[in-house]
């Protein structure tokens, strides 16, 4: 049906004084001896629409006053007294019916009890804006690669290889649970593509195989972790940005992440600026400020064993002990970004151990090119790394933990026909929009979160 979407009634003055139509869901309603008034919103704008109805015109309304229920009004649009616009309504067509059993009859309602209806939550103040902001980034995501003449590729879903190599892949197959099979060996040739494939936790592999013909590429799409984290900043799909630029080697890749992050960031707070302001009244007092400090100034840069020898001498009582060699725990994260640095910062070259096979060692022999962008209030939200292009020593780095090499044919390749320097990073999408709103727990950043032991 055709109708005005509620964003443009409050943006476009032009619509004072002529008559529209608009459509939505009744937030709230309240009725009087002379009049009655809806609160309608169509999801455009987190701003809900008045509705004036004078009881005196020959308007039938009195079931479209329930929280809920889908309504097309016709109406004029007319300035109200505190200077924004309403519709004093001429025709009331009810759309769809909504009982007195829908869940969200008060105003504020616990995240926590939100999550139990994900299907209803959109129509809150603070879904409407969180899935608002999340479309603006991801547009911004695109806009900053495409203007910096970078491909957008579809990597595989499904895949025969382990990106990570930590064997945390859902495992994808057709056959299911059987007795019929002596072996692993027997099960999957008969399985659906002839050997175990599972859910990419990364395009990062395909990605760089792209990277290798086009130069600069990126992918944003849905990984898939069965970690069994059940945290406040994990997912079981979650989803993940991944540029790959040829001919690069790890300062490059530092500061393309910055300039992604500011821009993004930066993007945000011009475009969704009422929603920033719901998320700094409601979620975080003083986020716009934090953020526009945040991309004020250059991020940082520490070497991974400078970082291990600052948290040493610190005097903190941390939870986790602190040794050279160790993962950075999201309290040493926050404390390097916070209490060190008060900025964000890049830690860079990490111990090659405690990182992926796919990295470039380090003439040092015990770090690679790594890195890490941590931020003040979070800790990590980029990982990242110079790729190793030596075919021998990916091969030795493969070797020393037990992996297949033929699962990586394709790969190895590419350290053969025209290897370059090259690298990349992998941005959690659903923690970045984590941190622009304020919002602390990663479930609700996303439409339908998937979780461990928590799927519908």
């Amino acid at each position: 049906m055709k109708h005005i979407d509620i964003k443009n009634i409050f943006t476009d003055k032009e619509y004072i004084g002529q008559s529209v139509t608009v459509c939505g869901w009744v937030r709230t309603a309240r009725n009087s001896k002379t009049m009655a008034f809806i609160a309608l919103n169509d999801g455009t704008s987190l701003n809900h629409l008045q509705i004036v109805i004078d009881k005196s015109a020959d308007i039938s309304f009195e079931d479209a006053l329930h929280l809920g229920t889908s309504l097309k009004v016709i109406g004029k649009v007319v300035e109200d007294q505190h200077g924004s616009v309403e519709i004093n309504a001429e025709e009331i067509t009810v759309l769809g019916t909504c009982p007195g059993e829908y869940p969200l009859q008060k105003k504020r309602h616990t995240l926590e009890f939100l999550r139990t209806m994900p299907h209803l939550r959109g129509r809150t103040n603070t879904f409407n804006a969180v899935l608002r902001v999340r479309s603006i980034m991801a547009e911004a995501i695109h806009q900053y690669f495409q203007d910096r003449n970078f491909v957008y590729v579809n990597t595989p879903l499904i895949t025969g290889s382990d990106c990570e190599g930590a064997g945390e892949m859902f495992q994808v197959t057709t056959i299911g649970y059987s007795t019929d099979y002596k072996n692993d060996e027997e099960y999957y040739a008969d399985d659906f593509f002839g050997r175990r494939a599972g859910l990419s936790v990364s395009g990062q592999l395909e990605g760089e195989v792209a990277a290798m013909a086009m130069g600069k590429i990126y992918t944003f799409g849905p990984s898939f972790r069965a970690e069994n984290s059940n945290t406040p900043k994990h997912l079981a799909e979650f989803w993940h940005v991944e540029p790959e630029i040829a001919f690069a080697e790890l300062p490059d890749i530092i500061e393309e992440a910055e300039s992604m992050v500011k821009y993004v960031i930066r993007t945000v707070l011009d475009t969704c600026q009422e929603e920033m302001k719901f998320f700094d009244a409601h979620f975080e007092k003083g986020l716009i400020a934090r953020l526009e400090e945040l991309i004020s100034h250059e991020f940082g840069v520490c070497d991974y064993t400078e970082a291990i020898r600052i948290l040493k001498e610190s005097g903190e009582d941390f939870q986790y002990p602190v040794e050279w060699g160790c993962d950075l725990q999201t309290e040493h994260e926050r404390y390097i970004s916070e209490k060190v640095f008060k900025k964000a910062v890049f830690v860079t070259n990490y111990p090659k151990d405690i990182k992926s096979f796919y990295m470039k060692q380090n003439p040092d022999g015990k770090t690679v090119a790594a890195v890490d962008l941590l931020v003040p209030g979070v800790g990590e939200i980029i990982g990242g790394s110079e790729r190793e292009a030596d075919y021998d020593k990916l091969v030795a780095a493969m070797n020393d933990r037990n992996m297949n090499l033929d699962l990586y044919s394709d790969y190895l390749d590419l350290r053969k026909f025209g290897s370059v320097p090259h690298g990349g990073f992998g941005l959690g999408f659903e923690r970045l929009i984590m941190y622009v709103t304020g919002v602390s727990n990663i479930r609700d950043v996303i439409l339908y979160p998937r979780t461990v032991g928590s799927i519908r």
